[in-house]
């Protein structure tokens, strides 16, 4: 006789099938046929999927596709809190066995549970944080995968300063209810704290998303400072165009068509925009050095890596010499230097610090 647990799980198993036909999932051609199955489940399961209370049961909230979705996302993570078979420490339900129950009945569970939950509220108001991770882990030993519990426990885990643990359990709780909002933000936080400020700002904007109106304060503030380090770390002005061309001006800017600015280019080597009168070097041939122009496309994308190449003493001295109208003679008289004031390229791209721009 199958237990109530697998007669839930037929149950949901029979939405999944109607709810694939209603979504284009399966076509109409196959709707006999699903029918038939679905009527073989509920025979062989003895479920009758017309009785809405017993479905809603067996579902709650979700569907059999979204909890098989929060599997995906969360096999294999850890959270490293607990030893044995829990999803307290591995992220799943325990294996088989009879789930823990009270006198209290079908409801002792939930009772349970919502007493450590309760009591691990009460440590993180007095910052026994260890002992608030405990209660949250009981919590979860008893009810897998509550959103709530992981959320909470998120929550003293980045109060302890366990900015992965606690990125870890924010995950697992948005994944089991993306529309729990707290999650999101916790979720954020963690993220941020680990050095994620982009990570950090999706999860807010998520947050936001799904607490609809703007979004709350909090959730608006916890975007608002993980856009600024997303712009401080990429040099970009707003970090909601991050992945289109930047716009910035100065040294180092794009120029027309996201290409760099070869005037700023010219400057670092002594020279202007033109080509090659006074002994500067004709900008033209510089850029047609497949080597050059991969250093230059990067220097685009990372204005920091100018002020690296300016340190570098080797290109500076040759710039000293070129600077200050030295570089007017011709020929093959000095290192580093080519015919009619040019680099010598080849010699200046050997020399590793440079190279690996």
């Amino acid at each position: 006789m199958a237990s109530e647990s697998k007669k839930r799980l037929a149950l949901a198993i029979i939405d999944f099938l109607s709810n694939s036909l209603k979504d284009g999932t399966l076509s109409s051609d196959d709707t006999e046929s699903i029918e038939v199955a679905q009527s073989c489940i509920a025979e062989s399961f003895k479920v009758d999927p017309q009785n809405k209370a017993a479905m809603a049961d067996a579902v709650g909230t979700q569907n059999l596709l979204s909890i098989y979705g929060v599997y995906e996302k969360l096999k294999g993570k850890s959270t490293a809190s607990t030893t044995g078979p829990s999803s307290a420490s591995e992220a799943r339900p325990s294996t088989p066995s009879a789930p823990k129950t009270s006198s209290a009945g079908s409801g002792g569970s939930t009772s349970e549970a919502e007493a450590f939950k309760g009591q691990g509220n009460a440590a993180m108001a007095r910052k026994d944080y260890a002992s608030a991770i405990d209660l949250y882990t009981k919590a979860l030993d008893v009810t897998p995968l509550n959103p709530i519990y992981l959320s909470n426990r998120a929550a003293a885990y980045s109060a302890s300063h366990k900015h992965v643990e606690a990125s870890t359990d924010a995950e697992m709780a948005v994944a089991a209810d993306p529309k729990y909002t707290k999650a999101w933000s916790r979720l954020g936080l963690a993220r941020f704290a680990l050095g994620d400020a982009k990570g950090s700002m999706e999860a807010y904007e998520k947050g936001i998303e799904y607490e609809g109106n703007g979004g709350s304060e909090a959730m608006k503030k916890g975007y608002e400072t993980a856009k600024k380090k997303v712009e401080e770390e990429t040099g970009m002005d707003d970090a909601d165009d991050i992945g289109a061309p930047s716009a910035r001006s100065g040294p180092g800017a794009g120029g027309a068509g996201g290409m760099p600015d070869l005037s700023a280019l010219a400057g670092m080597f002594g020279g202007g925009g033109g080509g090659g009168g006074g002994g500067g070097p004709d900008l033209s041939q510089i850029m047609n050095n497949p080597m050059f122009a991969s250093m230059a496309q990067k220097m685009m994308s990372n204005p920091d890596m100018m002020s690296n190449l300016m340190n570098n003493p080797r290109l500076r001295g040759m710039m000293d010499s070129m600077g200050g109208g030295g570089g007017g003679g011709g020929g093959s008289g000095g290192e580093g230097r080519g015919g009619g004031g040019m680099p010598d390229l080849a010699s200046l791209m050997q020399d590793p610090s440079i190279a690996e721009l």
